[in-house]
């Protein structure tokens, strides 16, 4: 059998579209991967796989290489409870938020980052419209994330803002650029790359959302060894495999207190002589944040 080695760029319907030497082929999975559906995703998009072609254009997947690493999450009902793999193989996120238009939500931003945290992956905070600053309160939230050692970029699409920074940070690796819709993240990619020519939706007035530009996650190739997962804005993100009690170690600024808390373990939340509380009225953790904690471990994911 003669068996190529691809990658998986785009997943749609039972189609699996692999990228080899330039090429693009139409290819479903045999028949004993699809037994192991029951446990997660076989093949996602960023899947580094062995094929074989059936005829011209079209091929079948005879296995996935092991993955390296995963972003995944928790499917929204009916589905059954199995990891939904958004990206195999991802280096970094790319967590895509607006300065304004609509406004950036820390709640919601942080959900982002504990999926990052629990996925063991490097993210970056990316905060477009960046023209639309105001003033010194608009830079408030950002600069908190940066006390916390998060790497935080500023990007316009307006005025070519923090453009190339962004250039520089995707070359060379597979990122996953993701974040609510009508933070401009087409408009992001088209800005790098203007030959891929994304549609870009508009900002409803009316509810302060964007409308879904991006329907179906793909990983794009702009540049030679640089590939770009394209998500589809989740504006619910449930964890895979996070358990509550494990939820304080992936805020990243509550780890040097873990181990000082009177009752071990300790939920933060109502215990006597909490050191992560201390913290917060210290002013050493951000109030922002804690209330972030609180509400995913009371409220679930």
């Amino acid at each position: 059998m003669d068996l190529r080695e691809g990658i998986v760029i785009r997943t749609h319907g039972g189609h699996y579209y692999v990228q080899s030497d330039g090429q693009v082929t139409d290819c479903t999975i045999r028949g004993r991967l699809k037994k192991e559906r029951a446990k997660a995703d076989v093949v996602a998009i960023g899947d580094r796989v062995y094929w074989s072609e059936t005829e011209e254009g079209f091929g079948v997947i005879e296995e996935v290489q092991p993955r390296k690493s995963v972003l995944a999450r928790t499917p929204p009902p009916p589905r059954a409870a199995i990891a939904q793999v958004i990206v195999a193989n991802p280096d970094q996120v790319l967590i895509v938020f607006a300065a304004r238009n609509p406004p950036l939500n820390p709640l919601m931003l942080d959900r982002y980052l504990v999926a990052t945290e629990g996925a063991e992956l490097p993210a970056v905070i990316v905060i477009n419209k960046a023209d639309l600053i105001e003033d010194d309160e608009d830079l408030e939230v950002p600069r908190m994330y940066t006390g916390i050692g998060y790497n935080v970029l500023f990007t316009s699409t307006v005025t070519g803002y923090g453009i190339e920074e962004l250039r520089a940070l995707l070359r060379d690796k597979l990122s996953v650029l993701t974040g609510p819709s009508g933070v401009g993240k087409s408009s992001l990619l088209n800005a790098l790359w203007p030959d891929l020519d994304l549609r870009v939706g508009e900002i409803s007035e009316v509810h302060d959302r964007g409308r879904h530009t991006t329907a179906v996650a793909r990983l794009l190739n702009p540049e030679e060894n640089t590939f770009v997962a394209d998500t589809p804005g989740m504006r619910q993100f449930r964890f895979w495999d996070i358990d509550p009690e494990q939820l304080d170690y992936f805020f990243p600024e509550m780890r040097p207190f873990l181990g000082d808390c009177r009752f071990q373990p300790c939920t933060h939340m109502h215990e006597p002589d909490c050191a992560v509380q201390a913290a917060v009225e210290r002013g050493e953790i951000p109030e922002l944040r804690y209330e972030s904690y609180r509400r995913m471990f009371e409220y679930g994911f």
